[in-house]
């Protein structure tokens, strides 16, 4: 019983540490007395444990704040500083790598586009990239604290990569080979879950608590907030949106099914839309989504009616996704909003036109404010997340055996 006893009184202390810090984080700048009253721990406690994040360099104290009748209290700071951390989109054409602190703030960024790559030659790459955003880390007492990864694909709870379609891959343990690489924790997630995921923490979903967002770039990606938190479903298979039928006699996806959403709404689909009726820009050298956003910028009719069709499309699914969820707010991100101006009144048109009418009221449609850093800002949450939790834990595991 003694050592029950202990244990407990160790995990209470884990716990309430734990809450400090967050209290610390959502306040920042806080004092002790007001970490105290908010929590509702007596002052005592709340000095050791702010002692303890004092010496961990989790925290700072800055300068004193305002008195409420007597000697003005010490403000206490989180050290957004202490750590970075890499958030990488793994696109199928691009691969974005942003380095953040524990906050979220982009300190530096590296992008590379490209086009049917190996598994090889894209790992070359997010080596590369990689590399190049540990090189720009400032000096901080924990240096890089992990790694995440957005894959347009299928994630298990394991965080293997079962299936990437538009990237050709099969049971790929990335997790693994970044882990031996570079000797820090990485996590793997399916980039339209940190999409969303980044939408709630940084962008333009902070203020809801249900929001469905629809990652649109080669392929279709959805990411799920119910009630404030990311739904991942039973085995963390949720939101593969991209790949429900909306065609029943419609062309063959990649994924093995006929008529996808992502055949007939995605910058894929729009390209080869494009390439078919001969489209070409004098300032780029191949067809590209930029190219046809230029075009219709210029006003050139096919263009036009491209971004418009695929604007149609887009309200068919996110419809269906209306009318399933009733969410407070749809949110349309990845390299797709960059057509904003074309995509949003055919999209808008149609959900007004086909939504049942109970499930537009409240609704909110808008377009991504973080474009196509959603997802490398999420992962790279989740990382700085991980590695707090882990950091108060750790030690929690080893208590445990």
């Amino acid at each position: 019983m003694k050592t029950n006893k202990t244990w407990n009184q160790h995990v209470v202390k884990k716990e309430n540490k734990f809450l400090v810090l967050e209290t610390i984080i959502h306040n920042s700048p806080i004092s002790r007395a007001d970490i105290a009253t908010s929590t509702g721990l007596n002052k005592g406690t709340v000095s050791s444990l702010v002692n303890e994040l004092l010496d961990e360099k989790l925290i700072n104290e800055s300068g004193p704040g305002k008195s409420s009748g007597g000697r003005r209290p010490v403000m206490l700071l989180f050290n957004q500083l202490a750590g970075y951390s890499i958030g990488i989109d793994l696109g199928v054409n691009y691969i974005l790598g942003v380095l953040t602190d524990l906050k979220g703030n982009i300190c530096a960024e590296k992008q590379v586009n490209f086009s049917s790559l190996t598994y090889e030659e894209i790992l070359d790459n997010v080596y590369m990239i990689t590399d190049s955003l540990i090189a720009a880390a400032p000096s901080s007492p924990f240096d890089i604290i992990g790694i995440g990864v957005g894959v347009p694909g299928v994630v298990n709870k394991d965080k293997k990569i079962l299936l990437a379609p538009n990237l050709n891959w099969r049971n790929v343990d990335l997790k693994s080979t970044l882990e031996q690489r570079y000797r820090v924790p990485v996590t793997i997630e399916n980039e339209a879950n940190a999409g969303a995921y980044g939408e709630k923490n940084f962008g333009i979903g902070k203020t809801f608590n249900n929001i469905i967002y629809v990652s649109v770039g080669i392929g279709i990606g959805v990411g799920l907030i119910l009630n404030g938190q990311l739904y991942r479903g039973n085995n963390g298979f949720s939101g593969e949106f991209g790949h429900m039928t909306i065609e029943v006699n419609g062309s063959k996806c990649s994924c093995g099914s006929e008529g996808c959403w992502e055949l007939y709404a995605s910058e894929k689909s729009l390209l080869l839309n494009a390439e078919r009726l001969g489209l070409k820009h004098d300032d780029y050298k191949d067809l590209s989504l930029g190219a046809v956003i230029d075009l219709a910028h210029n006003g050139q009719t096919d263009a036009i009616q491209l971004f418009e069709e695929i604007g149609k499309y887009l309200g068919v699914g996110i419809n269906n996704i209306i009318n399933i969820f009733n969410p407070e707010q749809v949110i349309i991100g990845n390299r797709m909003a960059e057509a904003e101006e074309f995509l949003k009144k055919p999209m808008t048109n149609w959900i007004h036109n086909q939504s049942l009418w109970f499930s537009q009221k409240d609704l909110n449609i808008n377009f991504s404010n973080l474009r196509t850093h959603s997802t490398a800002l999420g992962v790279a949450a989740f990382s700085a997340e991980e590695f707090l939790y882990r950091t108060i834990y750790e030690d929690k595991v080893i208590s445990a055996l």
